[in-house]
């Protein structure tokens, strides 16, 4: 039994039946007639039914970025951005969305002449701007940079859907998404390029065109190692940008094998770091770069695990009790197999390798920066799975790049509410939508009425408008 509220007048004792009915209704619930001839009174209407706590939320995130001023007061834009926050659809479907929640949606075919807008350079730069105005960009800006694919369900390519490279192995055509986001992993732009384009491409004409944008004399990029090849770096130091980026170490510096053989026996300390000078000309090119090796225990036992299950394999394919698959530690002679137990690998456990062209870096600040990337890493498994940003209902290039200005908006207000909050997006929308605010015709007067809010969710509704108070 659930307590409705309290009633002082007999307007009072209507409203709150009519929530009592509305609860019951919402939980396929019905009426309990007595049976004892008396006449039911006639309900009171219900004019309007909405979700006015949960829109009035994303609207709030949507307006703190300044997308509202950005889009000139666009309201098919704001539909469409919260629309996807809520439950990621097509394009006609949010409409269904919108007015399933209390929210007047705009005529399809509106819909449809504004996305032909959304695609539009001009358009896309200034809902970027809103998000580096957000973020306050400086004069030594650091972004996170990361490349991703969406593929279509289609055999044929047209020259931008491309089959390519592809992590989940998948062949159909595709797109390659490139992200830049700031330390926090909020968005800062978003390209798309050829499917068939290769990931280290991308990101040199990314940077340029973001540098250019919003004139900055500086910045500072941290990838991960796959991202940026040598050509790469090189091309990087040539345009006058700075990077932090993950080193790939196929076998052991020079510096660590000089502190393995001074200190023979001991185990390196936990978060020991070793400092390596380094250039990328010729012998004898002045320094320009600097790498850093630091040791951590926790990942020389997760790397020492995984050598010995490796091994174990190896046993067992060598005793001819599992079939021959890719293993590191067989070594194949002909007919003959073998063990492998490779040194190499175990003196390397524990070591990762950081490099940077930045002058004077502290080891601290590159070691840090690089392991922000699991932001970006983040942002690109909410647009993907949260957001649903994969444009199985888009075909031509246009109406893809509107569908990824939406859902760039729609990842920009996700983090930002998810920030404010501190609760996940898909938590925020699921309990704010239960929360209706209803208008009932009592007599000559409308009467509103809603769902009382739990305290903790009034949290995060604190959280929200006290934000919008403090600007």
């Amino acid at each position: 039994m659930d307590h409705i509220g309290s009633a002082h007048t007999p307007e009072d004792v209507e409203v709150l039946k009519a929530v009592a009915r509305q609860r019951m209704i919402a939980a396929g619930q019905d009426e309990f007639d007595f049976g004892d001839g008396r006449p039911r009174r006639r309900a009171l209407p219900i004019r309007r039914s909405r979700a006015g706590h949960l829109w009035n939320a994303l609207s709030v995130g949507f307006e703190r970025l300044g997308f509202d001023t950005a889009s000139g007061g666009d309201e098919v834009f704001k539909q469409l951005v919260l629309g996807r926050l809520i439950e990621p659809a097509s394009k006609l479907e949010t409409l269904r969305v919108l007015e399933e929640i209390g929210v007047r949606p705009c005529g399809y075919a509106t819909v449809k002449r504004r996305l032909a807008v959304y695609a539009e350079p001009a358009w896309r730069q200034q809902i970027a701007s809103a998000c580096a105005a957000h973020v306050g960009l400086g004069p030594a800006t650091l972004v996170l940079y990361d490349v991703s694919t969406l593929y279509f369900e289609t055999d044929a390519g047209d020259g931008f859907r491309e089959p390519g490279y592809s992590k989940q192995r998948r062949l159909e055509p595709q797109i390659t998404i490139g992200l830049l986001t700031d330390a926090r992993g909020f968005p800062l732009m978003v390209e798309a390029f050829e499917g068939n384009r290769a990931e280290t491409t991308t990101i040199i004409p990314s940077l340029q065109a973001f540098q250019a944008a919003h004139a900055l004399p500086e910045i500072t990029v941290v990838a991960d190692a796959g991202m940026l090849s040598d050509g790469n770096l090189r091309a990087l130091s040539g345009a006058g940008l700075r990077f932090i980026v993950g080193q790939k170490i196929p076998e052991v510096p020079y510096i660590v094998r000089e502190w393995l053989k001074t200190h023979s026996g001991q185990q390196p300390p936990d978060g020991l770091i070793l400092t390596q000078p380094w250039s990328r000309g010729p012998a004898g090119a002045a320094v320009t770069e600097t790498i850093y090796y630091q040791y951590r225990a926790d990942r020389a036992r997760r790397t020492l695990r995984g050598i010995s299950e490796q091994v174990s394999k190896a046993e067992r394919v060598v005793a001819g009790k599992i079939p021959v698959k890719r293993n590191r530690f067989i070594t194949l002679t002909g007919a003959q197999k073998s063990v492998n137990r490779d040194l190499e690998a175990k003196a390397l456990a524990g070591w990762k390798g950081y490099i940077t062209n930045l002058a004077d870096p502290r080891p601290e600040y590159v070691i840090g920066a690089y392991h922000q990337l699991w932001q970006i890493e983040k942002s690109f498994r909410m647009s993907k799975s949260d957001l649903k940003a994969r444009p199985i209902y888009h075909h031509l290039k246009d109406s893809i790049e509107a569908h990824l200005t939406i859902v760039f908006a729609a990842l920009a207000v996700a983090r930002w509410l998810e920030a404010t909050t501190k609760v996940s997006l898909k938590t925020l929308v699921k309990t704010l939508r239960r929360y209706r605010t209803i208008d009932i015709q009592a007599g000559d007067t409308i009467v509103t009425a809603e769902d009382p809010i739990p305290n903790n969710t009034q949290t995060w509704l604190n959280a929200i408008h006290n934000t919008q108070e403090q600007h």
